[in-house]
């Protein structure tokens, strides 16, 4: 948000906004406080059941990335923030489902997991320092249940891959965010510190425009 990638919060106020792979919709309630007109979107109706304990004042919609329930040119914006993206064999499917539902001149700016971390161990001390994978090797990370099913996945994409699928998709890369770990952040969590954050990004923000 700080970032303003979407545009300055002062000229947010009655666009319509739609955010995919929203979970608990923490971005459109954002957005909403800015006087947009946002629409969160996920797969999972559990997620979508957590936004709605929080409260939200805007419309809270159960359905597929790839195949979006909205009329052509339904958005001035859209956005999405770890959501989607990663977790579909064919990101091309719903790059160009967010252009049709595009205004000319929308933007759509997403954020995935920086592709340079999964070389690297998940490990937030130096062990987590030394390329241990192919940055190359797409094999999608997946967890099974006791029966053998799939109950997670996400697809790895190399920087070079997501730039393809946005042209792809006759969408424009305008700008490609690699945030820094800021200095005042001491937090350690998951395969993440200040050790770590200082040397190698975590996050890639690519953000597009539809002509």
């Amino acid at each position: 948000m700080e970032a303003e990638l979407l545009g300055p919060p002062e000229e947010l106020k009655g666009k319509a906004v739609l955010e995919i792979g929203a979970g608990a919709a923490q971005c459109a309630r954002w957005l909403a406080a800015q006087g947009a007109h946002p629409v969160a979107l996920d797969l999972s109706h559990r997620q979508l059941q957590h936004a709605l304990r929080i409260g939200s004042s805007f419309p809270l919609i159960c359905a597929d990335a790839g195949a979006l329930p909205f009329a052509d040119a339904s958005f001035d914006l859209a956005c999405s923030a770890y959501g989607a993206l990663p977790f579909v064999a064919d990101p091309v499917l719903v790059l160009r489902e967010v252009r049709r539902v595009l205004r000319p001149g929308g933007r759509f700016v997403f954020s995935v997991t920086h592709p340079i971390r999964w070389a690297f161990p998940d490990e937030p001390g130096p062990e987590g320092l030394s390329v241990s994978a192919s940055y190359f090797d797409r094999t999608p990370y997946v967890e099974q249940d006791e029966t053998g099913h799939a109950v997670y996945v996400e697809h790895h994409r190399t920087i070079g891959d997501r730039v393809r699928d946005i042209v792809a998709a006759d969408l424009r890369l305008v700008d490609l965010v690699e945030p820094e770990w800021p200095a005042w952040n001491s937090s350690e969590w998951g395969g993440w510190s200040p050790l770590r954050g200082s040397l190698i990004p975590g996050t890639a923000i690519f953000v597009c425009v539809r002509d």
